[in-house]
């Protein structure tokens, strides 16, 4: 059995940053597991620019961010082995691999990261009626079409929900020389970028249908039209505000799951409010030298902060080695969201044997205007922070330096508050 000190399960920007963190701190011992062909996971059919700007302080598209780290990962000589599937994680992190070369293999690992990225929710999750025609996908399915096999899947395009790969996928099919008719949102907000929303709609003069949904499609064999109708607060179809679109194509952007089978059949303890791990400040899970990073902890706004992060989780997984892949015996305090925060990470920090500051991470329930981010442990406030608006789409971060929390002994709440 191969022996290794840190195996890192996924190959894209998450298990990059996290790979070269570590090298950085001095570890040798690596080992990135993709099941693809090559590195990058989905930055490499994300084409469009916008990537790189905190990270790099320059604007690139996906294929360029990711070759950064790549070229980084292959410049410190970390052994990298595609087209490699990961099957099992045991509890004593016992990887069980599938690979084209050297078949089913265990391999030992001291500590893991998992950085398996995220999917898109399937139409067979979102409950629409009608038969199943030729001409739905989700928008990530269409963008590698377009973007990598050179196929433009319609002319006459409809867009369920307004997620960040539907929007610049209005974009993209516009310019592909598609007619995108309307781009239809369950809520009341987009549950994309402002900048998204200027530059891929407004820009282009595509609708934007806020408090729709699709209620019926139409076409056996082929999609004919879509009917789409407007919600009441309930998200109730309301009777009489049908609306029918004749198209060709239905691109699916409803949101993004994160990939966590593996996580669950090797025990992990799941947030279900983010569907990934639990985790503490180190952004180790409920399994001991288990880490997880990026979307498939969270589904991040962008990769930026995937990067911040999974590098944050590699340096964790070091130290974890260091101290003899020994647990963390002291008493963790929780992070408890409150008062329209829908989930933080972490969910519990070890407040005597930090290592720097805190990062908390969390979105929003809904719209919320004139309002402060406040964080208290029991009674005492540590953070307060004001905002114009606070929005869903956007991933909030907030860091708590050291000191405050070392003497800190109650659970943390994280709340929103009015000005």
């Amino acid at each position: 059995m191969r022996e290794f000190d840190l195996v890192i399960v996924g190959g894209g920007p998450a298990g990059m940053a996290a790979a070269v963190a570590a090298r950085t701190k001095g570890l040798e011992n690596i080992l990135i597991l993709e099941r693809d062909s090559e590195l990058g996971g989905i930055l490499n059919q994300c084409i469009h620019n916008g990537f790189g700007l905190h990270t790099f302080k320059e604007e690139l598209t996906g294929p360029e961010y990711a070759e950064r780290y790549a070229e980084q990962v292959e410049a410190m000589e970390i052994p990298v082995e595609t087209d490699t599937m990961v099957l099992d994680i045991s509890k004593d992190k016992t990887v069980t691999i599938l690979s084209r070369k050297r078949g089913v293999e265990q391999i030992q690992a001291k500590a893991v990261i998992l950085a398996m990225g995220c999917r898109e929710r399937p139409r067979g999750a979102l409950n629409i009626p009608g038969y199943r025609p030729q001409g739905v996908y989700t928008a990530g399915t269409a963008q590698k079409l377009v973007n990598c096999e050179g196929y433009v899947p319609g002319k006459e395009v409809v867009i369920l929900g307004s997620g960040d790969i539907g929007l610049i996928m209005a974009r993209r099919m516009t310019l592909e020389g598609a007619k995108v008719r309307a781009v239809v949102e369950l809520m009341p907000y987009s549950s994309g970028l402002k900048r998204n929303i200027v530059q891929c709609l407004d820009d282009y003069g595509i609708p934007l249908m806020l408090s729709h949904t699709v209620v019926d499609i139409k076409g056996k064999e082929k999609l004919e039209g879509v009917t789409v109708a407007a919600v009441d607060s309930t998200n109730t179809p309301i009777e009489g505000s049908e609306e029918y679109f004749p198209c060709d194509t239905l691109l699916l952007s409803c949101g993004l799951i994160p990939e966590n089978e593996l996580s669950r059949s090797c025990g992990v303890d799941i947030d279900p409010r983010t569907n990934g791990p639990l985790v503490d400040e180190g952004l180790e899970t409920s399994i001991d030298g288990v880490f997880a990073c990026g979307n498939v902890l969270h589904v991040h706004d962008l990769v930026d902060f995937v990067s911040e992060e999974s590098a944050r989780a590699g340096e964790s997984a070091v130290d974890y080695i260091r101290r003899g892949c020994t647990p963390d015996s002291t008493a963790a305090i929780k992070v408890i969201p409150q008062n329209g925060v829908r989930y933080t990470v972490p969910s519990q920090i070890h407040t005597a044997d930090l290592l720097g500051d805190v990062h908390i991470r969390f979105r929003v329930t809904g719209v919320f205007k004139d309002c402060a981010i406040v964080i208290k442990a029991g009674d005492t406030e540590l953070v307060r922070r004001k905002n114009r608006i606070l929005v869903p789409s956007e991933m909030l971060d907030i860091i708590i330096k050291e000191e405050k929390l070392a003497a800190v002994t109650e659970d943390i709440t994280v709340a929103i508050e009015e000005v």
